[in-house]
């Protein structure tokens, strides 16, 4: 048995989605069930493996509601689709930054969001220290991720670690540091769709977004 672990960027993830529905046309792919999607990549570890669990990294954009009022809510929407179907969920924050713009020499509030890489990266010591995993798999494209990486590598050199990089989010170095990767395809995302409406347990009906 091989035990593996899903390790969810968020806002990685997002910008992918973002990416195939604008630039591909690809409609109606952003209704994702993160726990489908990592259940459909099982086989690909090794025959052995299972899904131990699944973490989503991410942040409520706050900061953007005044350009989108609904983005709040879809977004709580489809946590709450995520959590019902077993998935851990750590929400971290934007911090506001002070940058000079080049063009019109003014001080303009930037917003980052900073605290998913270093959630991840804990994450994933937390877990191979903690022996509930023998595998972990990162989804993201974000080099940033590369020291906890090596670093899990140094630690814990009988453990796995593989990346699942979203679609336009391919990374060679991040490819070249793991023990495998492979490349989800829009293809995927469309066969990973929550139902319209999502049924939770309990019975709520928990609705598709018209935009999504």
């Amino acid at each position: 048995m091989n035990r593996t672990t899903f390790l969810i960027d968020g806002f990685n993830l997002y910008h992918s989605l973002n990416d195939a529905h604008w630039r591909l046309r690809k409609g109606g792919i952003k209704w994702l069930n993160i726990h489908k999607l990592c259940r459909s990549y099982i086989p690909h570890i090794t025959p052995r493996a299972t899904l131990e669990q699944v973490y989503y990294f991410s942040a409520f954009a706050y900061h953007r509601q005044r350009k989108d009022p609904s983005l709040i809510h879809r977004h709580e929407l489809l946590i709450e689709c995520l959590k019902a179907t077993g998935v851990n969920v750590e929400m971290g924050k934007f911090k506001a930054k002070q940058i000079r713009c080049n063009g019109c020499k003014q001080d303009v509030t930037h917003y980052e969001e900073k605290e998913t890489d270093v959630a991840i990266s804990v994450k994933l010591l937390e877990v191979f220290f903690k022996d509930e995993c023998d595998t972990a798999v990162l989804v993201t494209g974000d080099t940033d991720l590369g020291p906890a990486i090596k670093t899990a590598f140094q630690l814990f050199p009988e453990k796995q670690i593989y990346c699942l990089f979203p679609y336009g989010r391919k990374n060679k170095e991040l490819a070249q540091l793991a023990t495998g990767s492979f490349v989800i395809t829009t293809d995927r995302y469309q066969g990973c769709q929550f139902d319209d409406p999502f049924v939770t347990h309990e019975g709520k009906k928990l609705r598709k977004p018209a935009s999504w």
